[in-house]
């Protein structure tokens, strides 16, 4: 059986469970954040923005993206990180909040699905003044490279108060950046420019009575006792090395802040331990903020260091999320909630045959 990458954690209190390239990265930042596409992203060009087929890109972040991610975000169709970017996390968000509605489904807006999204009237951004506590870390330099490196880390905590911050508003840091041109991020008592991804009437969230992930979409669903769909989620579901599970499991515990212990005997692509070894909590933690366990062994739901990854990379088994979309789903669930793992591409072939 597939073994969940270093995904094998415990309880907060340490209850063990078991050249070229920096210049590319150079000049994709110095495009990101040139003063034209700061003055496209103007609040008020995004706040009255409208999508269309012209208005979204998957190639660059427009105001429309942005004003699409943040409606969908705040409805539970999370399009992951947001980033102003027509990608696929999105159109998957977009077609999961048709599907809710009893809309046609589709990869481009429609007027229904817009008119429905647009009936949340509040700005999507906002201001935020920076705290004394967004900016007191501490915080990493970077990250080690290799697994077995963050060992001896007191916490992975972020490697910046903009990474910090990124993460607290569900957006890339190339998107808080553009919002926020000669802003500095690390001083207490400065405003900027963010996404308000607050849910209307934000109170305790809708229970779910199963959860659907679906290997082959990369996508995580909520329905509640009557079988609707309340919430969506795109994730990185298991690899073709290491696929995740098949049927139906259960949630058997819900740990926040987990530890991560990685096994040796799963013998991951690039770990030479011999032994054991434990990494503490932290958001850069290799599981994220959020744990949830599954009854088959070493498989579980959990968070990210890396969400701008989601759905574009591999897991070892589990299926991973973004930190706040993990925590959005660890409010909803429960110990025994039922967890069904479908394939919605071999559903697909066996009705051809």
């Amino acid at each position: 059986m597939s073994k969940c990458g270093a995904r094998r954690w415990t309880v907060n209190n340490a209850r063990s469970v078991g050249g070229i390239g920096s210049l590319c990265i150079a000049l994709v930042l110095a495009v990101a954040l040139t003063p034209v596409a700061a003055a496209e992203m103007d609040p008020a060009a995004i706040n009255g923005a409208e999508p269309s087929k012209k208005s979204l890109s998957n190639e660059k972040p427009t105001p429309a993206g942005v004003r699409l991610q943040v409606l969908l975000d705040r409805a539970h169709f999370s399009p992951g990180e947001i980033d102003g970017r027509f990608g696929e996390n999105a159109k998957k968000a977009l077609r999961a909040y048709a599907e809710a509605r009893q809309l046609p489904g589709s990869d481009t807006i429609t007027d229904e699905i817009w008119k429905a999204l647009r009936a949340d009237e509040r700005p999507v951004m906002t201001t935020y003044t920076i705290t004394a506590q967004d900016v007191s870390g501490p915080f990493l330099t970077k990250l080690p490279a290799k697994l077995e490196d963050m060992k001896d880390i007191p916490s992975p905590g972020f490697t910046s108060p903009r990474e910090a911050l990124a993460e607290k508003f569900h957006v890339s840091e190339q998107l808080l950046a553009a919002l926020n041109p000669g802003r500095h991020f690390d001083r207490a008592g400065e405003t900027i420019v963010v996404v308000d991804t607050i849910s209307g009437g934000e109170g305790a969230p809708a229970k779910a009575d199963r959860v659907e992930v679906d290997k082959a979409r990369q996508t995580v669903k909520l329905f509640d006792k009557s079988n609707a769909l309340i919430g969506f989620y795109p994730a990185t579901v298991g690899s073709s090395e290491k696929p995740s599970p098949s049927g139906t499991l259960k949630i058997t515990e819900i740990n926040r802040n987990p530890f991560y212990r990685y096994n040796p005997a799963y013998h991951f692509k690039g770990v030479h331990s011999r032994r054991p070894f434990t990494i503490k909590p932290g958001p850069n933690n290799p599981v994220g903020t959020v744990w949830i366990n599954l009854s088959a062994e070493s498989y579980g739901i959990h968070g990210t260091p890396s969400p701008g990854k989601i759905s574009k990379a591999e897991s070892h088994g589990c299926v991973r999320l973004t930190n706040w979309d993990a925590e959005r789903v660890a409010g909803s669930v429960a110990k025994g909630t039922a967890v069904a793992f479908v394939d919605t591409r071999a559903d697909a072939n066996a009705s051809v045959r």
